[in-house]
């Protein structure tokens, strides 16, 4: 591996491949925010269901005894 690093140009160890990392680096940033992010409305979706129902349940349970 270290042949290989040896053998490119300058310009390709110096502004190619720091570049590339950038790139990467940024898109992996972005799909691990993409998933919290996702994951999070997830969650916020689920507990408006839990209350929706709820609610229901609470309004049932009045209408019944009235």
């Amino acid at each position: 591996m270290a042949e290989l690093w040896k053998s490119l140009p300058s310009w390709v160890r110096n502004i190619v491949v720091p570049i590339l990392v950038l790139v990467l680096a940024w898109n992996l940033i972005w799909f691990v925010v993409g998933v919290v992010s996702t994951l999070f409305g997830l969650l916020i979706k689920g507990l408006l269901v839990v209350a929706l129902a709820a609610v229901v349940v609470v309004l049932v349970k009045k209408a019944t005894k009235s």
